[in-house]
């Protein structure tokens, strides 16, 4: 299991300078990115995670929503081998009718994606954990309903936001639970209140511990009321610590 950093979390630095961002985040000590919207940022992203020796296993891009075909095609170019699909609104997760629709829909893209030698999953937030249909929350039945080859990432943040624990819930969903949002803070929806792993009420290691077909831990604050790139160092040296612990 390796660490990344969804670069969502340093989205104003990045539009004032992507280049040097990237080359703090190396410095950092991170050796692994999650890019967001990468179909725009292509070439200079590229260029700067080659010059600072990063890769990107994983990356965020709108499959159901956007042009299919241009996201893999940089996705290939970029050599991320997991394309994500971030968000659906609430109104996507109130009833089974729509929920078989979203799972078709992915597993169509999923297919579209086997021909870039590419793999697909979905990016939770809160309300596919408040909503409940036919007994399970939103989010396990469409885990259901998705082929095999479809993964999930799960935002542990937005679990326990949602109301699900979230060490039970990567266990309940088992193998299809190939990355991890690893954030912190008190739970609630005050964004700015996020902390950096292992300073807040999110029991990071115990979804880590959980999570037994985890391939990536990702890194992410969606804001942060202090230093951001001081924030990501700390989260990055807790997690380093914890793996330093359990190799000892």
């Amino acid at each position: 299991m390796s660490y990344s950093l969804q670069l969502y979390t340093l989205r104003d630095a990045i539009q004032e300078d992507l280049p040097g961002t990237i080359k703090k985040v190396a410095e950092i000590g991170f050796t692994q990115v999650e890019p967001y919207n990468f179909v725009a940022t292509a070439k200079e992203l590229g260029a700067a995670l080659k010059e600072n020796g990063l890769t990107a296993p994983s990356g965020h891009a709108p499959l159901l929503s956007a042009d299919q075909d241009e996201i893999f095609a940089a996705a290939k170019e970029l050599g991320i081998a997991t394309v994500i699909d971030p968000f659906l609104p609430a109104e996507h997760w109130q009833d089974a009718e729509t929920i078989r629709a979203t799972a078709e829909k992915l597993n169509a893209a999923a297919k579209k994606g086997a021909e870039y030698g590419i793999r697909v999953g979905y990016h939770n937030h809160a309300w596919e954990l408040e909503s409940t249909i036919e007994g399970k929350t939103a989010l396990e039945y469409f885990e259901g309903l998705l082929a095999p080859e479809v993964v999930l990432e799960v935002d542990t943040y937005w679990v326990a936001v949602g109301g699900q624990d979230p060490a039970e819930l990567v266990a309940r969903l088992g193998g299809r639970v190939k990355l991890i949002h690893i954030k912190d803070g008190p739970i609630n929806r005050e964004k700015a209140a996020q902390l950096p792993a292992g300073q807040g009420s999110i029991p990071v290691l115990d979804v880590m511990a959980a999570a037994k077909s985890l391939e990536v831990g990702v890194v992410e604050f969606d804001d942060y009321s202090g230093d951001i790139f001081e924030g990501i160092a700390e989260s990055l040296a807790f997690l380093n610590a914890q793996s330093a612990g359990a190799k000892a």
